[in-house]
């Protein structure tokens, strides 16, 4: 792991405890910098995925990766029963603190603490690509679903003009850093985000790893010209 005066960033192999100290370092204004560093869309990513899981009051649904819970609070809108998980304990702090009522606690999301079948629907946002095995995480994510459940992927993706995409790419590598300096609590993390949102299969690779991880009917729907997908399965 790279260190700087800032703070610190994880390397592309994705080892737990750099990805976890990599997340404490940004917990304090990790909301207003994805905010800011998209543009105001977060928040019509999360309603979107909270609309493609297709919640009932009554389910019982797991949002991993959950950092600061404001993902876990958007997905108890629908009346379902939602609870965050996530590695990072400074993510976890600083959403007790700003989200009280929202259940979190810690989990990896290879060793998920919940007994097979445990949910109605799963959801990871924006941090699958965080997860040093990504076949191993779809693999648990399937685990404590139960049969006939319902999985969304939301992450970063590839945008399908090629135009748009060589101006985004350039915008992620050269802008984002930058942005991020003005704003984050450690810049340097955002130079990971990056290089890992660069390193990211496209939309029809994840879908065919999801599919290979246990899950049907797998789909899926971009948003903001495929700068962020939704990849929906459904657990066999």
């Amino acid at each position: 792991m790279s260190r700087t005066p800032q703070g610190q960033r994880a390397s592309l192999d994705k080892q737990p405890h750099e990805v976890a100290a990599m997340f404490d370092g940004v917990a304090a204004r990790y909301d207003l910098t994805n905010t800011v560093l998209s543009f105001g869309q977060d928040r019509s990513w999360r309603r979107a995925t909270r609309a493609a899981l297709d919640l009932r009051p009554g389910e019982r649904v797991l949002d991993v990766g959950a950092g600061t819970g404001v993902s876990t609070e958007e997905l108890a809108h629908s009346g379902a029963y939602a609870v965050g998980a996530d590695l990072s304990l400074g993510m976890l702090h600083a959403g007790k603190r700003s989200r009280p009522a929202v259940p979190l606690l810690a989990g990896d999301a290879l060793r998920l603490p919940f007994a097979d079948a445990s949910f109605d629907a799963v959801t990871i946002s924006f941090a699958l690509r965080n997860v040093n095995d990504t076949d191993a995480a779809l693999r648990e994510l399937a685990r404590v679903t139960k049969p006939g459940g319902r999985l969304v992927v939301c992450e970063f993706s590839t945008p399908v003009n090629p135009a748009f995409r060589t101006v985004y790419l350039s915008y992620l590598m050269r802008s984002l850093p930058a942005v991020a300096r003005a704003v984050s609590s450690n810049p340097d993390a955002y130079v990971y985000l990056a290089e890992s949102i660069r390193a990211w299969p496209d939309q029809a690779a994840l879908a065919a790893r999801i599919g290979a991880a246990g899950w049907g009917r797998v789909g899926w729907r971009n948003l903001s010209g495929g700068i962020v997908a939704l990849h929906r399965a459904t657990r066999a």
